[in-house]
């Protein structure tokens, strides 16, 4: 197995598992990172859907007891059984549109430009939502109504556009729309499992004639580096939280994002394709 294939596959797993619940776009750092990498095949891109696995199970892991508690009482629970109703709302607007509307957006906004100046539009967006009056309504998920879930769920539906981020789009929108960070946050990470699964599942079933047992080691290096990089970052985003706002994250979008602009214009890397 080629060392230099094994290294890139490293590097992309840790961006994943960092990125991947951050307000930060998961997709648009690795985007850019596959082009520096010079990985960005087809075979690229299947390495980048497997890798989203091994992160989803991270959250999966960090939040085991309240999945297996609801599992057990999904039968006879009313709480368990809203609670996912509220997640099967929330996730219905994103896979309705995303359906509709993936090939086109792949084509045309899945370049480094464009999802530089989606990171810069996010970053001003957490800004103005964090200087806004905030009145809580909501201060934990299971408070939520299906309405909340609902406006949270077209607020998800946003993150289709590369860079956007999906964590972002969807803590925001909780945040706008009077969710606790602390309720905002996990029901982000909730909703992430059956997005991300069925996203994750449906890009692997269109691209499985390009998967190979021989590529097993690329993808295991890959994919352990995204599970505990995605554990580490979902645990220190709820510590971050107790004390902080969300502003640095749209702080480090902004100046990410004219990074990439700048080395675009001035010709540093050639991302003619955006």
């Amino acid at each position: 197995m080629d060392t230099a294939l094994l290294i890139k596959a490293l590097i992309l797993g840790i961006v994943e598992g960092i990125t991947e619940f951050l307000p930060i776009s998961s997709t648009g750092h690795l985007i850019i990172a596959e082009q520096l990498l010079h990985f960005d095949d087809e075979k690229g891109k299947v390495f980048e859907i497997v890798i989203q696995f091994p992160a989803i199970l991270a959250v999966c892991w960090e939040y085991r007891e309240r999945l297996l508690r609801t599992a057990a009482g999904l039968v006879r629970e009313v709480g368990a059984q809203r609670f996912v109703l509220h997640l099967f709302i929330a996730f219905l607007p994103a896979a309705v549109l995303g359906l509709l509307f993936h090939s086109r957006i792949t084509a045309t906004l899945f370049h480094p430009v464009p999802v530089a100046i989606a990171f810069i539009v996010g970053g001003v967006v957490i800004l103005w939502i964090e200087r806004r009056k905030h009145t809580v309504r909501i201060d934990n998920v299971d408070a939520m109504g299906w309405k909340d879930a609902l406006k949270i769920g077209f607020a998800q539906a946003l993150s289709l556009i590369p860079g956007t981020s999906r964590s972002g789009a969807t803590i925001m929108g909780g945040l706008f729309f009077g969710l606790s960070r602390q309720a905002a946050t996990e029901f982000s990470f909730f909703l992430a499992i059956p997005t991300m699964f069925a996203a994750t599942g449906y890009e692997l079933f269109k691209n499985r004639d390009l998967l190979s047992s021989a590529d097993l080691p690329v993808f295991a290096v890959g994919g352990v580096a995204s599970f505990v990089c995605a554990l580490i970052a979902v645990k220190g985003l709820l510590r971050f939280i107790s004390s902080h706002d969300f502003s640095a994250f749209a702080w480090y979008r902004i100046v990410f994002g004219a990074l990439v602009l700048s080395a675009a214009y001035f010709g540093v890397l050639n991302w003619s394709q955006g």
